[in-house]
């Protein structure tokens, strides 16, 4: 493990591959960590592949810098993370791939700084940015079913259930979300320990719930980044999508909807037989998008 000063962050990140090699920024999502790229780093470690696998705020041994930051969880702060992280490093171009939290940061940083992007693999969602100002108009009734943990995290008395639930909750999702995936107790326990260590988690976590739906103010130092992310802006680098068609909180539409908003070369795969956390699932077809990338 290794450790960097990156903007408002002690990062906490995981380095695998040769140090000359071409670089690959991995980012977990959303209940999950680094081990969710163990297998698919080592694949490119092989071909080359630099990668980079940092825990993001509120995970592990990741840490703020200063107790007066907000811990924030919106989307605007993945982003500024990340570009912090490639600036405390060095790395002037990477490709950028993640899924959840991780893939929005990877989309953000796309969007906004394209110059730092080589590539992008975003999983899960394809244009993983919040349109936050119509946040308010209601999905169909069979999507929002599935959104049952934002709105309980937008009450304290979710707040208390994941603060007092923390490995239970996240496992519920696990096994909701990914349900062909057959994990064991021991590659869960691997990950939970980044949920019950870090006494940022929760404050992180129901930051970003309760802010995508505008419910509480976001980090005032990131209002600018916000507000050019309102306006939805195209993402023109280079860009494979993975979805997998197990996914039990987003399961993949049949039409691409997402495909107007990349303008640059694109290509979108369905994947049989995986959930919510692809590269974990399918840390080969995840490592074939990073090299084709590269």
């Amino acid at each position: 493990m290794k450790r960097v000063l990156a903007g408002v962050l002690d990062v906490a990140y995981r380095e695998v591959g040769p140090h000359d090699g071409k670089p690959a920024v991995l980012l977990h999502g959303f209940p999950y960590d680094i081990h969710a790229y163990d297998a698919a780093a080592d694949l490119l470690a092989a071909k080359g592949v630099r990668c980079l696998i940092p825990y993001l705020r509120g995970y592990g041994p990741t840490r703020f810098r200063d107790s007066a930051t907000l811990r924030s969880g919106e989307q605007a702060a993945l982003g500024a993370d990340l570009l912090a992280f490639l600036d405390a490093l060095g790395i002037e171009r990477a490709v950028l791939a993640g899924y959840d939290w991780g893939g929005r940061a990877a989309c953000v940083v796309a969007a906004l700084w394209p110059g730092r992007a080589a590539g992008l693999v975003s999983c899960g969602v394809g244009y993983n940015i919040q349109n936050i100002p119509a946040a308010g108009n209601p999905a169909a009734p069979d999507v929002e079913h599935r959104l049952w943990y934002q709105y309980y995290l937008h009450g304290e008395r979710g707040r208390a259930g994941l603060a007092a639930n923390r490995a239970q909750f996240c496992e519920l999702l696990w096994r909701l979300w990914s349900p062909t995936w057959r994990f064991s107790e021991e590659t869960f326990a691997r990950t939970a320990r980044s949920f019950e260590a870090n006494p940022d988690f929760v404050d992180v976590v129901v930051h970003s719930y309760r802010h995508r739906f505008g419910l509480v103010p976001g980090d005032p130092a990131l209002i600018e980044i916000e507000a050019q992310l309102a306006a939805q802006p195209e993402i023109a680098v280079p860009t494979v999508v993975l979805l997998g068609a197990d996914d039990g909180v987003g399961p993949p539409p049949a039409t691409d909807t997402d495909a107007e908003r990349f303008t640059g070369p694109y290509r979108r795969a369905i994947v049989a037989g995986v959930g919510h956390n692809f590269p974990q699932e399918a840390p080969d077809a995840f490592a074939k998008a990073v090299l084709e990338l590269l």
